[in-house]
């Protein structure tokens, strides 16, 4: 899916970062280079290409941090953020996909509700969207899958504003706000009524979005 990465990429990254920031928070790695203590043959220039590496790493970092306001989605605890690189601008609870998994068996369909992990970018800024149901919306209500098109869309399951950010999924409102903070969705983050507006005032399309 376009602006996905793997969540093995992603793994990747993180754990080098963590690594990163073990080694320079570790107790005596200064105190042992400022001392000169024998670590182990060759030290010196080991440590010296360490900090080479981590001044590289720094860099790359600095340059993958937006300039701009961004949305940053924590699927575990169900919070979103409005920040930038230096001052959150909102902290909010939100409510992400659930994880579960719908089959038909009539047609041996299946749907996985998860809400996807990644960067992405906000590519699409709605007021008062409607919801198109897809076919598992039917299914799941077990309900018949409507011939008519009209018959799809409700005007009221996505609150006041949505942004989209790519195959489909987007953060819009919400008429289940008691569920705020909980994974119930299919996929979607859904956010109550008056911090939606705050980040959908706040953000322009092109907007990043970390989800993880």
């Amino acid at each position: 899916m376009t602006g996905i990465i793997s969540r093995r990429r992603a793994g990747i990254s993180l754990a080098a970062l963590a690594a990163a920031a073990a080694i320079a928070a570790a107790p005596g790695c200064r105190d042992r280079e400022s001392s000169g203590d024998p670590v182990s043959a060759g030290a010196p220039s080991d440590v010296k290409q360490l900090k080479k590496e981590m001044t590289a790493m720094r860099a790359s970092l600095a340059k993958m941090a937006p300039a701009k306001a961004y949305i940053v989605v924590d699927t575990h605890s169900n919070r979103i953020y409005l920040r930038t690189a230096d001052k959150i601008m909102l902290d909010a609870k939100c409510s992400t996909g659930s994880g579960g998994e719908y089959v038909d068996e009539a047609s041996g369909r299946h749907w996985i509700f998860e809400t996807p992990h990644g960067i992405f970018k906000i590519n699409s800024k709605i007021k008062s969207p409607w919801w198109r149901k897809p076919d598992w919306a039917f299914l799941e209500e077990g309900e018949t899958i409507p011939k008519d098109e009209k018959e799809r869309y409700d005007p009221e399951m996505m609150g006041d504003y949505a942004m989209g950010f790519g195959n489909g999924y987007f953060i819009h409102g919400t008429i289940y706000e008691r569920l705020l903070g909980i994974n119930v969705t299919h996929g979607c983050v859904r956010v109550g009524s008056e911090d939606l507006k705050v980040i959908f005032d706040a953000v322009p399309n092109g907007t990043a979005v970390f989800i993880f």
